[in-house]
């Protein structure tokens, strides 16, 4: 049975959800921009009018996430006078508060992402380190987990790209996380070096091994995104794609590899992006899909410039190094921590099995964004 303390915070985060989230503000906003689409002439410019629908719903998400934490909350409140007239039982009280503190944290969690990029869909690329097949397959079990984790949050998870290992587990992924909200405000956490300690299966001594991987997380733009791409420094491979599939697979060259000359608009350094894309046996389809990847990887490039200038400015306040060593993972010592955070676990295959909510909250948490 929950206590009054614990009824009595629910109600005051949620009074703080009101305030913060300026809620009364919203619910005006809301009407106001509603109105706009009803003007005569509303569709007349799609892309004008996709943009404002978007924009009224985003903001009605807001007011709808808010108005049901706070009748939930206020069904705690129900709930418990009920239970001193034996009406409803402890546990029937205790899954009411479980629900609203749910929805809280929920609502609490979506306000920390208020970046331009934080609701985009995302791109997550994992790679093996140097070790061989110890960390090919290392590098799959961090595939599975993500993929676990997408699966438990609704995405919709595909792979665009995938190196199989010499001997087990895979050199390299791309995967989608596609179909839901915040895809890249929640995995940008996961950017950088994911350390394993283990007794090796691969080892006939049964010796403890360390391996590695690194993930890269870039947000998965769309029609409403402007990215340039400058097609005088675009070429094209097509190749035949390996792997399952089908008879169609090996025959027909559908795979393509997109070859990008990149120059940085600051230093004039010159870098060749390679993207790969096996995803469908259709190559103008992958052709189209490579090139969203492209434009993802342009935008993320700009966004980490404009995050490595707001550093600059706010020197001396803790920063995100993105490609330091940020989580091991120990199996015989039943443990998983953020080096960042300092979040710990002993839940080692609940984490494998993708429950890395904590530390994802642990994270976002640690580093708000400056504007919030």
């Amino acid at each position: 049975m929950i206590t009054a303390e614990q009824l009595k915070d629910i109600t005051e985060r949620t009074e703080s959800l009101h305030r913060y989230l300026c809620i009364d503000e919203k619910r005006i906003e809301f009407e106001e921009e509603q109105l706009r689409t009803q003007a005569p002439d509303f569709w007349d410019d799609p892309k004008r009018a996709q943009e404002q629908m978007k924009k009224v719903k985003d903001i009605e998400k807001w007011i709808k996430g808010y108005d049901e934490a706070r009748s939930l909350t206020d069904e705690v409140q129900l709930a418990v006078d009920f239970y001193k007239d034996e009406l409803v039982t402890e546990e029937e009280v205790d899954t009411a508060y479980n629900k609203a503190l749910k929805a809280i944290e929920d609502l609490e969690l979506k306000n920390m992402l208020r970046q331009e990029e934080d609701p985009m869909e995302c791109v997550m690329k994992i790679n093996s380190g140097a070790g061989g097949t110890e960390s090919q397959d290392w590098a799959s079990m961090l595939m599975r987990m993500y993929m676990r984790w997408g699966e438990a949050h609704g995405y919709k998870v595909t792979i665009s790209d995938i190196q199989e290992g010499d001997e087990a587990g895979i050199k390299s992924v791309t995967m989608k996380f596609e179909g839901g909200e915040y895809a890249y405000g929640y995995l940008k956490s996961e950017n950088g070096v994911h350390r394993l300690v283990r007794v090796s299966p691969f080892n006939a001594q049964g010796k403890r091994m360390t391996s590695f991987a690194s993930v890269f997380v870039t947000p998965l733009v769309d029609d409403t995104i402007e990215v340039y791409v400058d097609p005088a420094r675009v070429s094209w491979d097509t190749f035949r794609s390996s792997g399952a599939g089908g008879q169609n697979v090996n025959k027909v060259e559908s795979g393509v590899r997109l070859r990008y000359q990149y120059e940085d608009p600051d230093t004039g350094e010159q870098e060749e992006i390679l993207i790969e894309n096996t995803e469908t046996r259709d190559q103008p389809k992958n052709r189209a899909k490579a090139m969203q990847l492209l434009k993802s990887q342009l935008y993320d490039r700009a966004m980490k410039k404009r995050m490595e200038e707001q550093a600059k400015i706010e020197a001396g306040k803790k920063k995100i190094e993105w490609g330091s060593q940020i989580r091991s993972y120990v199996f015989d010592d039943r443990r998983v921590k953020d080096h960042r955070t300092n979040y710990q676990t002993s839940d080692v295959d609940g984490v494998m099995d993708g429950k890395i909510d904590d530390f994802i909250k642990a994270y976002l948490m640690e580093f708000p964004v400056e504007g919030q």
